[in-house]
């Protein structure tokens, strides 16, 4: 697999804990939303990619924020 940015073939995978917080003032009483993904990144360029679990990108939509995991 080759990187979608500069075409290097340095990709490695990682884990990760990423808490994603809505935007704006509006919204900083709300709660963050924890995700733990497989990111695939790029070790020449830095392009990282990952997905968002299912549950997750259900509570992202919502506009809710997950229970600590």
């Amino acid at each position: 697999m080759t990187c979608k940015a500069c075409a290097s073939d340095q990709q490695s995978k990682f884990t990760a804990e990423i808490a994603i917080h809505s935007p704006g003032l509006k919204n900083l009483d709300k709660p963050v939303v924890w995700v733990f993904p497989e990111l695939i990144v790029c070790l020449r360029c830095g392009n990282t990619e990952f997905a968002i679990p299912e549950d997750q990108l259900c509570l992202l939509m919502k506009g809710e924020a997950a229970a600590s995991e």
